[in-house]
């Protein structure tokens, strides 16, 4: 990492800063370990000098005001650090102000800014604490985007339960589920998804530390891989299983299909105000059996998915886009079973993840999915999707469900607003 001087002012602006001397690299594949290899070998001051208009022009940002939460609609990146928290108090002031420092921290980082103003300085006090973690130090913004969703468990807290939206329900218990409970749940969830894994973990871990005294961390998840796209500019990615995953979801370009599937109307029936333009977020971490389906025949497992694992087509077809003929998939096919036809038109914008976490003492790898999932009312849209393909699907046989949290979406930041300030209001 670049180091600065702390007791006495730099001679000339011209050391690297996150928006500094690396920035060219900005959009190159790697750029977190290019980054921290070429900012290692600064021995300048750290100041914040002309590069940075440069460098601005180059950086891939997304916006963090607007109506809606980035993170939903925006073209999925690549990583994902996902963090869930429970509040260490029943003040409501205490986490309006834990709010309002993370939603100008978001706001800051989204646009390769460091967390703090005073991170901006020349010169650091060395007498306090940095107001950044610095690990990001060189790094754009990598097209960084963090969302923020309330549990159910934090309107009983805070005594907000006269402001619980209606589709902020306990989720029923789905057959076969095994779920722990150290990976479940919590006050508040917090999604961040990046082009860089550094600056993905940089977010969390700031907004980490600007919780302390107000809330603690829970659980977190780390994703590589998206394993789907939700923009007709990406190409549809695979999954851990190898195969192609996303190809039916919902596209950004098509925002007709959000307003019917995934943001709140302001008219909604029995839901609150301050949720007009929010969302529902579902999580659920998937471990996926790797090593029995890697025995597993290619025929079976075309027949299991209902897809050809090559080419990503329906069975039956040639093209991955081909149209399906639902009919003539397996009755127990995943793709048979959650195709929105199936399900009387309810659809959902997935955003999941890959992880490898560890292994087990057998040797076998703790792998799978982390799925994430945006839903206008997941009474009608996720629940019965997850009940049918929990009772009938044929991948059962390859999937253990262990973690799972839902969480209320509040809609997008104003300039000088927080997240979940209408709740509050």
């Amino acid at each position: 990492m670049t180091h600065r001087p702390t007791a006495r002012p730099p001679a000339a602006r011209t050391g690297p800063t996150r928006r500094g001397l690396l920035g060219w690299f900005a959009g190159v594949a790697g750029v977190g370990v290019a980054g921290s290899a070429l900012a290692g070998c600064s021995s300048g001051p750290a100041a914040r000098g002309d590069a940075t208009t440069a460098v601005s022009a180059t950086s891939s940002k997304v916006d963090f005001h607007g109506a809606h939460q980035a993170g939903i609609a925006t073209p999925a990146q690549d990583r994902l650090h996902f963090a869930a928290f429970d509040l260490l108090t029943t003040d409501k002031a205490a986490v309006v102000a834990m709010l309002r420092a993370w939603s100008d921290a978001a706001a800051r980082m989204s646009d390769g800014r460091p967390v703090d103003a005073s991170y901006d300085a020349p010169v650091l006090d060395p007498a306090a604490a940095p107001g950044d973690t610095g690990e990001a130090d060189g790094l754009n913004a990598a097209r960084l985007t963090i969302t923020i969703g309330f549990g159910r468990s934090m309107f009983t807290k805070l005594g907000l339960t006269d402001r619980l939206p209606p589709g902020l329900v306990e989720l029923p218990a789905f057959p076969g589920e095994r779920l722990d409970a150290r990976r479940s749940d919590g006050d508040i969830a917090i999604q961040a998804c990046a082009d860089d894994p550094q600056v993905a973990v940089h977010a969390i871990r700031n907004l980490v530390r600007l919780s302390r005294g107000t809330a603690s961390l829970r659980w977190s998840q780390l994703g590589f891989g998206r394993t789907s796209s939700n923009s007709s500019s990406q190409a549809t990615p695979r999954n851990l299983f190898g195969f192609k995953d996303g190809t039916a979801n919902l596209r950004a370009e098509d925002p007709a299909a959000f307003d019917r599937s995934v943001w709140v109307a302001p008219d909604e029936a029995g839901s609150p105000a301050w949720m007009a333009g929010g969302s529902y977020l579902v999580a659920r971490r998937i471990r996926m059996l790797l090593e029995v389906w890697d025995r597993t025949s290619l025929g079976e497992q075309e027949q299991v998915i209902g897809r050809h694992r090559l080419s990503g087509a329906p069975l039956g077809a040639a093209a991955e886009n081909d149209p399906i003929r639902l009919a003539a998939l397996p009755a127990d096919s995943h793709v048979r079973l959650a195709h929105p036809d199936t399900n009387g038109g309810a659809a959902m914008v997935r955003r999941g993840y890959s992880f490898v976490d560890e292994n087990d003492s057998l040797g076998r790898l703790d792998a799978g999915l982390f799925f994430l999932a945006y839903v206008r009312d997941p009474r009608t849209q996720f629940v019965p999707i997850m009940q049918k393909l929990a009772q009938n699907d044929a991948m059962n046989e390859y999937l253990s469900h262990v973690g799972s949290g839902l969480w209320a979406v509040p809609p997008g930041v104003q300039p000088g607003g927080y997240w979940g300030s209408g709740l509050f209001a």
